[in-house]
């Protein structure tokens, strides 16, 4: 009898007697199934005695694929159904080899077929075969076929607390809503999402493809491709539960959602539809309460800098700014300190477009410019609250402007953002909507201005060699490049996001000093300003970027690319 190779080489080894290997074969036969499927099926060899037995008899390397991210995979290079056929993954390519996982590197007919499919050579990599198996089903399974059994009964919308945004809500036909699989593969984006700490999810319809895409670490990164078939069926789905109306589909709609996971865990987000040529392009924003309360050693703050935004929020009136672009963490940022401004001897009431982060003790407000319900209004109305702090979500016009001012002159603390470059151009800024010098300087206490940069993931960081003048020219002295430390690159491992894992703030953090408002009041110059802060020791954006450089947490290409020299 023609035994197998794999048979041959667990013989060789001692692993297996010449008639239990004849008799597995027999069965394997008679079954239509494949030996190996057999061999590890019955339990007469394990998949881990299997592996580490093939990787010393040929001479392969072995790995875990329990620490391979199945999304991360290369797509299109193999036929799904060759790769189910011989249960085999492929790794990587390189140069014209692929890399290729198998249990069985002695199938020379499994090398053959992939060869010709793909004209390349093919490198064997040793894997248990049971994880092989399951990552092979997870990786060619069709969407439509997985959509059916991704998600169990454990997971919900959690329809009876969904809150209306400016939208009616519909009825829809059952036959729109109902779809169990579109249902199931909502719910499995969503919290995929949430376990990859994913900010957002774009769904995207075109005109012959579907592509759904996360934003990680705020980059974008393509997920999944489902079947232009379903846009409809999804598109109605997230309408529905976002109280939208699912008959409207020519202008933008906003709505929030709700997904219940178990009895205790709710997770709200913020839907966003426009429509586009080829279907409704559908944008989930994902708001996490819980980054409000991870305290302000968790937004990357440098003790003197979070020395002095306490010393402000400690005050018991004045203005704080935080400034920076969208998505710089400006609302978790100030979310921080009203968490722990919080308490039940304080009134604090928010004026935002919208509210993102829901805090009990804190009174929130959505503006709704049609309703007449303006920033504006709102404070006005706070005002008459007998309020301790404001929070305004953002000063777009002078008359905002004013009336925040006028509270912080009046007793009040009050927190609020703008959009400008850094912490001495805000003060100009507000020269230039029209207030006055002097209620700039005795109203504004501190101001902040903030980046995001990624996190070098610490378990596959390398130093990186960059000449010494590379680092001079991004803004470090001759004293800093003592050679006393090494900044640090992206790799890229399982654990992380190609060489980095979750986002750190960079800040420029000055308080308002007597010198600064002196400047302010003889209507100085941003470079004037700059000047004075940097004389009291405030640093830059990217002198603080720099810092985060030298101590590891961050890439030089991150802190460049990130903030202005």
């Amino acid at each position: 009898m023609a035994l197998p190779g794999l048979a041959r080489a667990l013989i060789s080894a001692g692993k297996l007697g010449q008639k239990s290997a004849e008799e597995m074969f027999r069965k394997a036969q008679a079954n239509r199934s494949s030996f190996i499927a057999e061999l590890t099926g019955s339990g007469v060899v394990s998949a881990s005695d299997l592996a580490h037995t093939m990787s010393s008899s040929f001479g392969a390397p072995l790995l875990d694929l329990e620490a391979i991210d199945a999304l991360r995979l290369p797509k299109n290079l193999l036929d799904p159904k060759i790769c189910q056929a011989f249960r085999v993954v492929v790794l990587s390519k390189r140069s014209n080899r692929l890399i290729v996982a198998t249990a069985d590197p002695s199938d020379q007919q499994a090398a053959e077929k992939i060869k010709f499919a793909t004209q390349l050579g093919v490198d064997w990599v040793i894997a248990e075969y049971d994880k092989l198996t399951r990552l092979v089903e997870a990786t060619t399974t069709s969407t439509s076929d997985a959509m059916d059994n991704l998600i169990g009964d454990d997971f919900e919308f959690d329809e009876s607390t969904l809150e209306t945004a400016g939208a009616e809500e519909s009825e829809a036909p059952s036959s729109e809503v109902e779809d169990a699989p579109v249902v199931k593969f909502l719910q499995k984006m969503l919290l995929d999402a949430f376990s990859m700490r994913a900010s957002d999810l774009h769904f995207e319809p075109y005109e012959s493809t579907y592509r759904v895409r996360f934003r990680i670490d705020g980059e974008l990164r393509e997920i999944a491709s489902p079947p232009i078939a379903i846009k409809e069926k999804l598109a109605s789905r997230i309408k529905v539960i976002s109280k939208m109306d699912i008959s409207e589909k020519r202008v933008p709609q906003d709505g929030k959602m709700k997904l219940k996971i178990g009895p205790d865990r709710v997770i709200d987000f913020r839907v966003s539809t426009l429509p586009t040529l080829f279907g409704e392009k559908i944008v989930i924003r994902i708001l996490d309460p819980s980054s409000a309360r991870l305290g302000i050693d968790a937004l990357g703050y440098d003790p003197q800098e979070k020395k002095h935004l306490l010393d402000a929020i400690g005050r018991p009136y004045g203005m704080i700014l935080v400034t920076g672009p969208t998505g710089s963490g400006k609302t978790v940022s100030l979310y921080t300190c009203l968490n722990l401004l919080n308490k039940p001897g304080v009134n604090i009431s928010t004026a935002e477009d919208p509210s993102e982060i829901n805090m009990p003790g804190i009174n929130q407000v959505n503006v709704n410019d049609k309703a007449g319900l303006t920033f504006a209004a709102a404070l006005k109305s706070f005002l008459r609250q007998d309020p301790d702090v404001i929070m305004v979500g953002e000063i777009r016009d002078l008359e905002t402007a004013d009336i925040a001012i006028k509270a912080a002159q009046t007793g009040h603390l009050v927190l609020s953002t703008l959009h400008t470059n850094d912490a001495p151009t805000t003060l100009t800024r507000m020269r230039n909507m029209g207030i006055a010098p002097f209620n700039i300087a005795s109203s504004v206490i501190l101001i902040t201005a903030q980046r995001l940069a990624r996190r070098l993931c610490p378990n596959c960081k390398m130093p990186a060699d960059i000449p010494h003048e590379t680092l001079i020219d991004a803004g470090f002295t001759e004293d800093a490049v003592d050679g006393t430390w090494s900044p640090y690159r992206p790799v890229g491992c399982p654990a992380c996001n190609n060489g980095y894992k979750g986002r750190v703030g960079i800040y420029q953090v000055m308080p308002i000093s007597e010198e600064i408002q002196r400047i302010i009041l003889a209507d100085g110059s941003a470079l004037q300003i700059a000047k004075q802060a940097q004389a009291e020791g405030v640093r830059s954006l990217r002198q603080s970027g720099l810092q985060k450089v030298r101590l590891g947490i961050t890439s030089l290409e991150e802190v460049v690319g990130c903030t202005n020299a």
